[in-house]
């Protein structure tokens, strides 16, 4: 039977509000510590996935973990998704706390039948008898030349289902926080990270070397436990003349696109896209007036398009233009156009100033 995980005691909240020890950390290393401080913080905690064990993961993730806590609490599965997300269900109901990587977003379609018939549905097909704390991690996203079957964004299939959160880090920090929070969350989270910002943000510009995450200025991330609470946005870009709403690698494309264009943005991070946090976009889009979506995932009936609605249905008597919507396009994910598909600053800028000159 499911058990609530230990929450922080007084002392314990008080510490890790105050001061605690950071260090600088790419986002590869800040999911890795989330996973450290769990396994050894929670007994339930496991992780599993394919080569995540000996091997530390394709992108190294779970490097060290199976060395330090043994066989049994992090360990190597076959290639078979559905086989990995039908075993952590159950593990799930049983009590535990499984954390499963999908090698890449790419791959998640095999086991999305178990994520959704199952896994979303457990605790009110039981009613609330069983609940079904799993986490599922997986590399998403292009800009690293992966081609159509290694650079697919599919998170709008999640924010459809009833039962799952769904959430997209843009930093360290917050790949961590987030992390954390997803693994002691009661119920299925999915956690799409954004792999072209493993090693540094990145502007959109294919010929700007990569900054690492440790040259950073602000990248600090906390060494022990600590948590960003699901369904919080942040503002990643104060100001007041139109609202980007964005996720992942969009936040540091729309960042570097409103400084491009110079155009005074308020760039919100929304983290969480279920349940997403609908204030705070409210708030920013009734304060600006405008707003533009971006998203690297295809256009028809991507997460842009039900953010769109919201906007629309909370803020119509404050817009002052029609919403702006950069993404992907309709087809697969080419390899030899990469940069044509992926929305880079000079599409977002030109969404940018259309929205100003309406």
């Amino acid at each position: 039977m499911n058990k609530p995980i230990t929450a922080l005691t007084a002392a314990e909240a008080a510490q890790e509000a105050n001061g605690a020890e950071t260090a600088k950390m790419n986002m590869i290393q800040a999911i890795n510590s989330a996973m450290d401080v769990m396994l050894g913080r929670d007994p339930d905690v496991l992780i599993f996935g394919e080569d995540v064990g000996y091997f530390g993961g394709v992108f190294r993730a779970t490097e060290g973990l199976q060395k330090k806590y043994g066989l049994n609490r992090c360990f190597d599965a076959p290639i078979s998704e559905a086989g990995l997300i039908g075993a952590a269900v159950g593990m799930a109901a049983y009590g535990l706390r499984p954390c499963v990587e999908i090698q890449f977003a790419d791959y998640i379609y095999p086991g999305y039948d178990q994520i959704v018939s199952e896994a979303a549905r457990l605790r009110y097909r039981s009613a609330g008898d069983f609940w079904c704390p799993m986490t599922v991690r997986s590399p998403y996203g292009g800009g690293i030349f992966g081609g159509q079957t290694h650079s697919q964004s599919p998170e709008a299939l999640f924010t459809h289902v009833a039962g799952i959160k769904t959430v997209i880090p843009s930093t360290p920090y917050d790949a961590k926080g987030l992390l954390i929070a997803a693994i002691e969350d009661d119920d299925p989270v999915v956690i799409f990270e954004p792999k072209r910002l493993y090693n540094g943000p990145f502007d959109g510009n294919p010929d700007t070397p990569v900054t690492p995450w440790q040259k950073i200025e602000g990248n600090d991330v906390p060494v022990g436990h600590y948590t960003v609470p699901l369904g919080k946005a942040r503002v990643a870009r104060a100001g007041a003349e139109v609202t980007v709403l964005a996720y992942g690698t969009m936040v540091h494309v729309a960042v570097a696109s409103a400084e491009q264009a110079g155009v005074d943005a308020e760039v919100i991070d929304l983290r969480t896209l279920a349940p997403v946090d609908i204030e705070a976009i409210t708030a920013s889009v009734k304060k600006t007036g405008r707003c533009v979506i971006v998203h690297e995932a295809t256009r028809t009936s991507g997460f842009g398009a039900e953010l769109s609605a919201l906007v629309q249905e909370a803020c119509f008597y404050h817009l002052e233009a029609p919403i702006e919507r950069v993404t992907g396009w309709d087809t697969p994910y080419p390899h030899a156009f990469e940069w044509e598909y992926f929305p880079g600053q000079k599409r977002v800028g030109a969404a940018l100033k259309r929205v100003m000159e309406a």
